[in-house]
């Protein structure tokens, strides 16, 4: 919520080419305890002061000589870095008032003032300005803070890869599709599957020297996307020597608990038993 200290607070300019006109402006709004308070009678400065300063509410004069105050909102239009644009016009002609609005402003006054409607047209403005930047704030904010825990978690799982990498024989990963993405190591022989001619390929191909009933077992609890953990895995070598892993995986899920994918280290525990 915006408090009463923030609305006084606000940054203000006053434009208008007529002399009293500014310093009743200036009465009314120093008599309503606002404490930031600018004026020009130059349309033409508006666009660079506003640039510099970032006003929270323009008072505006349409009827000016050299720039109206329509020519000055078309250029305060190009400040890229501020897409609302805080105007409200004053203006003697009831024909000008819609086609302010159509223009960009927010709100508008008329003359002669009425003064209990130029301070609540004003400070309702005020308001809404407020409440506009804030969120634009918080938005920049949630931003950040979204790229700053994409990065942490991009750096916390590529060390996670290279500590797995570092403590395993070898690592795999698959899609949503259980197709791979990651392989090191002889997890395709395991589960009965060579690396096609062509990137990315596989086929399912007979290898020798595996256990049958543990592969199914292996393939089973993939299928059904369960976690296993140090499931053991023997070979058989054409030599006949005998190899066992140690293989832990498990199914990946994302913060939607939607299926991504599997990935699973192993370790060659018995070497030529």
């Amino acid at each position: 919520m915006i408090t009463e200290s923030e609305i006084l607070a606000a940054s203000i300019l006053v434009v208008d080419d007529q002399e009293p006109n500014i310093l009743l402006l200036e009465q009314l709004l120093s008599d309503a305890g606002y404490t930031c308070v600018a004026s020009t009678r130059n349309p033409q400065e508006v666009c660079a002061l506003h640039r510099k300063n970032g006003y929270d509410l323009i008072l505006l004069d349409l009827q000016m000589p050299v720039m109206d105050g329509f020519q000055v909102m078309e250029g305060l239009k190009t400040n890229v870095s501020d897409a609302y644009l805080p105007v409200l016009v004053i203006t003697a002609q009831p024909g000008h008032k819609l086609r302010a609005l159509q223009a960009g402003a927010r709100d508008f006054v008329s003359k002669p003032f009425d003064l209990v409607e130029v301070r609540t047209r004003i400070r309702n403005m005020l308001e809404v300005r407020l409440l506009y930047k804030q969120l634009a704030n918080y938005n920049a904010v949630l931003e950040r803070t979204v790229e700053e825990r994409t990065a942490e978690l991009r750096e916390s799982e590529a060390r996670y890869r290279s500590l797995t990498e570092l403590a395993s024989d070898w690592y795999w990963e698959q899609d949503e599709k259980m197709n791979f993405t990651k392989v090191s190591g002889p997890v395709l022989e395991m589960l009965g599957i060579r690396v096609g001619p062509l990137v990315g390929e596989t086929t399912d191909v007979v290898l020798t020297g595996w256990n049958e009933a543990e592969r199914e077992v292996l393939q089973a609890t993939i299928a059904a996307r369960q976690p296993f953990l140090d499931f053991l895995f023997h070979r058989v070598n054409a030599d006949g020597s005998q190899q066992q892993f140690r293989v832990s995986g498990e199914p990946m899920f994302n913060r939607a608990c939607r299926f991504i994918g599997y990935r699973g280290i192993g370790v060659e525990v018995t070497a030529g038993y």
